[in-house]
């Protein structure tokens, strides 16, 4: 139950980051691209290979920590399930291209950030 809780928790401040970036991003850019999905992806595998080498790893990975922050937090913030939305919303939009494009961007600069989160996190051990 303790862990369900730190779950819900975490995903309640995931989801609520989630909500400001895309306000965010829908008025820096506007909303015919998912550029505010891309973004909170993006940002939250960075973080969640931060995450995991930092908090996880160094300093011993309890499950409470890991469920808040990992499933919690960050399973709140980022969502493929939007991802997978927008990409039909383009698709029937008739934006193929730009659809194809979405994928590529999505999981390339996504997997490659939470490369580079996991690289920031042992550099700063």
């Amino acid at each position: 139950m303790k862990l369900l809780l730190l779950a819900m928790s975490g995903g309640a401040i995931g989801s609520g980051a989630r909500y400001l970036v895309n306000v965010a991003a829908a008025r820096a850019v506007g909303t015919a691209y998912p550029w505010s999905t891309l973004t909170v992806n993006v940002v939250g595998c960075l973080l969640m290979g931060l995450v995991t080498e930092l908090v996880l790893r160094r300093y011993g990975g309890s499950s409470e920590a890991r469920v808040f922050l990992a499933t919690g937090i960050l399973g709140g913030f980022t969502t493929f399930s939007a991802f997978a939305l927008d990409f039909v919303a383009l698709m029937r939009g008739g934006e193929t291209v730009a659809a194809l494009g979405y994928v590529l961007l999505s999981v390339v600069i996504s997997i490659t950030a939470v490369i580079a989160g996991l690289a920031l996190g042992k550099a700063l051990l």
